[in-house]
């Protein structure tokens, strides 16, 4: 098998890997460049966009910048991710409007399936996106595993998914998000919560929760902390329809304490599907935490005006590089301006070094690629010995 990375080596982001032997051809993610989320700037590849020349695309996850170009993929080459990620897609996509692309199969942990000359082995793994996968590929009598995004802080078990791969690979893709941070140490998605939950229960004004929609560990996390502090969940149309479409053990609007909530008139027909949805005045009338987004700021205003935010709580849980946009730096002044004290909450979804060499260390490649990284040379840190091609 050849691997060529036409993109993601040097950088955060935009993995497309092309898996090749002398009968077929995979992609093993098709990402955008995390500042192309606009898909405006197509990358060159034959075969991708003009004609069906590869055999499949296999999805590791649904964060954009590893499915999103997918959406402009020719038609003709089959697509493959995990179920429950595409339910999520769907529900995302329905909200938007955006017209979603059709799977030919869906991944299961463990369950190989086959393309041309090619067997790619999922293996769940723990990563900030749900329902997430390493693929371990095999032809030609050679083996590759392609991490994607994994880590080892959030609900997931670490060790089942070390006891399950493959202890010896020909080759390994490896990512290696945080090796820029130094002495990273990553925080787990329960010390998370155990701090939540205190804040919430000290905190005598209302609580509000900025995290990302589809951060299916963080809302668990933040649902569990409000729980514990006798607080309602509050999820906005858009979070709760992705919450439902993740399963039914996800909470959602189904739950006893969450409820669904809009900020425009106009969604409220799907609204009235959900048993538990919450106005302004049912809101304003008892302890709750709201999950927000930084375009929320004029239904924020709206709510400040039933109910005091003085001695309330934004808890940001979002990677600090964000507060430097010049959206989310005006979404907090305005909302310190109502009252609101804001702290940071947030772990990250990629693996810090422990992890790093522990999953190393356990499938024992031959050859390590990095990739999604601006350090790789810092993998000579973590195993000096490893052939590490660049």
């Amino acid at each position: 098998m050849s691997i060529h990375i036409l993109r993601g080596q040097n950088q955060i982001g935009g993995n497309i890997i092309e898996i090749a032997t002398n009968h077929t051809k995979i992609l093993l993610d098709a990402g955008l460049e995390l500042d192309d989320f606009g898909g405006q700037s197509l990358p060159k590849i034959q075969g991708l966009f003009d004609y069906a020349g590869y055999d499949a695309i296999i999805i590791s996850h649904y964060h954009g910048d590893h499915i999103g170009l997918v959406y402009h993929a020719h038609k003709d080459i089959p697509i493959y991710l995990g179920e429950a990620s595409y339910n999520i897609i769907l529900a995302a996509d329905c909200y938007r409007r955006i017209k979603t692309f059709t799977p030919k199969g869906f991944l299961h942990h463990r369950q190989t399936i086959t393309i041309g000359d090619i067997s790619v082995t999922p293996y769940l793994c723990d990563h900030s996106a749900f329902d997430s996968y390493m693929l371990f590929c095999e032809a030609d009598g050679e083996t590759i595993l392609y991490t994607g995004d994994f880590r080892s802080n959030g609900r997931k078990s670490f060790s089942a998914l070390l006891n399950a791969l493959p202890k010896s690979v020909d080759k390994l893709l490896c990512e290696g998000t945080t090796l820029s941070r130094e002495n990273y140490v990553a925080v787990s998605e329960q010390e998370l919560e155990k701090r939540a939950a205190d804040l919430f229960r000290t905190t005598a004004g209302p609580v509000f929760v900025l995290q990302a929609s589809m951060n299916i560990d963080r809302i668990v996390t933040m649902y569990r902390a409000a729980k514990q502090s006798n607080r309602i969940f509050l999820e906005e149309l858009y979070m709760a329809e992705i919450t439902t479409a993740a399963g039914k053990n996800i909470p959602n609007p189904n739950f006893d304490d969450v409820y669904a909530f809009i900020t425009s008139p106009a969604k409220y027909s799907m609204l009235t599907k959900y048993q538990h949805k919450a106005g302004k005045s049912f809101i304003a009338s008892r302890p709750f935490v709201m999950c927000v987004r930084n375009s929320m700021l004029r239904y924020l205003k709206s709510l400040s005006q039933k109910i005091s935010f003085e001695n309330g709580l934004l808890v940001y849980s979002f990677w600090s590089g964000y507060r430097e946009t010049e959206s989310m730096k005006s979404f907090l002044s305005e909302c310190k301006k109502m009252g609101l004290h804001i702290i940071t909450l947030h772990t990250s979804g990629h693996a810090d070094v422990n992890t790093l060499k522990k999953l190393i260390d356990t499938v024992n490649p031959k050859t390590l690629l990095p990739v999604h990284t601006e350090s790789a040379e810092k993998f000579k840190e973590i195993a000096p010995t490893l052939v590490i091609e660049k």
